[in-house]
C-alpha cells in the first residue's frame, strides 16, 4: 500500500516508463498499418482491415492521452503542488490518488465534472 507522495512519485515514473514503451510498440504497429486498404477482391477483408486500424489509432489515442496525464502529475510534483486539487485547492486523499495517481482533480470535483458531463 502506498502511503507517502515520495512513494507516488515513484510510482508515477514507472507508469511514465510503461506507458513510454506501449507509445513506441504502437507507434511502430501504427506506422506498419498506415498503408491503407487496398480495395482488394472482398469487402469483409477491407472491412477487417480498417476495423483493424481504427481499434490501433484509438488505442494509440488513448495511451498518448495516459501518458500525457502522467507527465502533468508528475510536473505538479516538481512544482511541489502534486496532490492538490487544480480545481478547489484542496488536499487530494491518498487512497484517490493510491488508485489513480495522474489525477488532478480531488473526488468531489471528480464527480461534479462527471456529472456536468453527463457521464
Amino acid at each position: 500500500m502506498t502511503t507517502t507522495k515520495e512513494q507516488l512519485h515513484r510510482v508515477l515514473l514507472e507508469l511514465r516508463n510503461t506507458y513510454q514503451n506501449k507509445h513506441a510498440q504502437l507507434e511502430t504497429a501504427h506506422a506498419l498499418d498506415i498503408t491503407g486498404t487496398g480495395y482488394t477482391n472482398h469487402q469483409a477483408d477491407d472491412a477487417t482491415l480498417v476495423y483493424d486500424q481504427t481499434v490501433s489509432a484509438t488505442t494509440l489515442r488513448a495511451v498518448k492521452t495516459r501518458l500525457l496525464q502522467i507527465e502533468d502529475a508528475l510536473s505538479r510534483y516538481e512544482q511541489g503542488t502534486y496532490g492538490i486539487c487544480e480545481n478547489c485547492g484542496r488536499e487530494i486523499d491518498l487512497a484517490r490518488l493510491e488508485a489513480i495517481p495522474y489525477t488532478p482533480h480531488c473526488l468531489r470535483c471528480a464527480e461534479v465534472r462527471d456529472y456536468q458531463a453527463g457521464i
